[in-house]
């Protein structure tokens, strides 16, 4: 069972190294190769760090990692520190990857639709792959989460574009041009769009029901309300063979965070009883709401306050 174990983790790191790496070199070649060489600043930190190597000619990788720093201390302290060591390796590996990218690979300085098609395209693989093993590359994918956490009714793409506009609007000022920013709001739709279709699926209101059995539900239970601010239902069991009573946790998650998930289970029991399978559709907080206009920010915070 120990050697067993040891082979999962083993396995996990492997996987997560690897898709780490390759999220890492395709959202370099989208910042180095397609966005920076021709002024479109596509939000976020990174779109900011675009800004600044226009004005001071700071490489953009170094200035992404000095203004990520104030993002790792508040994600450390909304998530601690052991959810954040993926963010803070991956924002590690993106910044030194733009920079590296940068001096081997040329710019494409053709047509600027193409740009920003091939640049979106990048991002959003890039930025998908590190998503589902459970990471981000600060900036705006961080403040996504972390809202996320808060306002569960917004998807983390459409999150992420109402941050970056606002950094677009910005670059429009400092670069002089309207078109620029234009060409930065198709980078950033193209991205968010191919993220939510990974992380979502082409329905957002589809997900995955888990049936949980262990000794320590209680604990599993509460640490999946703490740490993922997803709801669980206890279900009353007896064991057949046994005649044991117990209880059955009910859970239901989005695809992306299935992952995380059976790591948080595995951390509080090893031998949890884990069943998986495919929920059609789900309607409810968090997830999808049929029959009903998608609400307002100003709705959410005054729903929270009613709950307060």
């Amino acid at each position: 069972m120990e050697l067993q174990n040891k082979k999962n983790i083993a396995k996990n790191i492997f996987f997560d190294i690897l898709c780490f790496t390759l999220g890492g070199i395709l959202y370099g070649i989208s910042v180095s190769v397609f966005s920076e060489p021709n002024q479109i600043a596509p939000g976020g930190v990174t779109g900011i760090s675009i800004i600044l190597n226009s004005l001071i000619h700071t490489p953009v990788g170094i200035m992404a990692l000095i203004l990520n720093v104030p993002l790792i201390i508040w994600a450390i302290i909304e998530l601690g520190y052991k959810l954040v060591v993926k963010t803070i390796f991956a924002i590690i590996l993106t910044s030194i990857s733009i920079d590296v990218i940068a001096m081997f690979i040329p710019p494409y300085q053709g047509d600027k639709m193409l740009v920003a098609i091939f640049a979106g395209i990048t991002e959003g693989a890039g930025l998908a792959l590190i998503f589902i093993r459970g990471g981000t590359t600060g900036g705006t994918d961080t403040a996504a989460r972390l809202l996320g956490r808060r306002f569960p009714y917004f998807s983390m793409g459409r999150l992420m574009m109402f941050i970056d506009l606002c950094v677009v609007v910005i670059s429009a000022i400092v670069f002089k041009s309207v078109e620029s920013a234009m060409y930065a709001v198709i980078v950033i739709f193209v991205a968010t769009r191919l993220i939510d279709a990974v992380l979502y699926g082409t329905d957002i209101g589809t997900g995955k029901m888990l049936f949980i059995m262990s000794q320590k539900s209680q604990e599993i239970s509460q640490a999946i309300i703490s740490q993922m601010s997803r709801g669980v239902t206890i279900l009353k069991s007896k064991g057949a063979y046994t005649g044991k009573e117990g209880d059955v946790l009910l859970c239901a998650v989005r695809k992306y965070e299935v992952y995380r998930l059976t790591q948080l289970i595995k951390e509080i029991d090893i031998d949890a009883f884990i069943i998986i399978g495919d929920a059609g559709q789900i309607n409810g907080e968090g997830f999808k709401e049929n029959g009903k206009e998608e609400k307002t920010l100003k709705d959410i915070i005054k729903n929270r306050k009613r709950k307060e």
